[in-house]
């Protein structure tokens, strides 16, 4: 059961980071001239590895075939997630994408 849980949340903390490496979307969090910067590539690089460890998470939870069909589910209900925070509610964005990224470690460590 904790897998399942490591699926969505890495899905959706991804997504966050891959959505914060992005000029607008960092602008609509942390206010206007706020760019990511320097950070761009660290967040590029964090949610590409997050996306890649709930795929991982998703084929060791239900196998070979029914896990990719699980990890495309995860990427829907994440991908719907992120839209909605960063158009209701912007200002918390970061916030719920640490608390994912924090549910997502501490799943992988209690299913290590």
């Amino acid at each position: 059961m904790p897998l399942l849980g490591l699926v969505f949340a890495a899905s959706l903390a991804g997504f966050c980071a891959l959505s914060l490496a992005m000029d607008r979307h960092s602008e609509d969090v942390f206010g206007r001239g706020h760019t990511p910067g320097a950070w761009r590539q660290w967040l590029q690089l964090g949610g590409t590895a997050l996306l890649c460890l709930s795929l991982w998470a998703s084929l060791e939870a239900a196998g070979g075939s029914v896990g990719w069909v699980l990890w495309l589910g995860a990427l829907t209900a994440a991908a719907l997630a992120t839209v909605g925070l960063l158009s209701g509610l912007p200002h918390r964005f970061h916030w719920i994408a640490s608390a994912a990224g924090g549910v997502a470690f501490l799943s992988l460590l209690f299913c290590l």
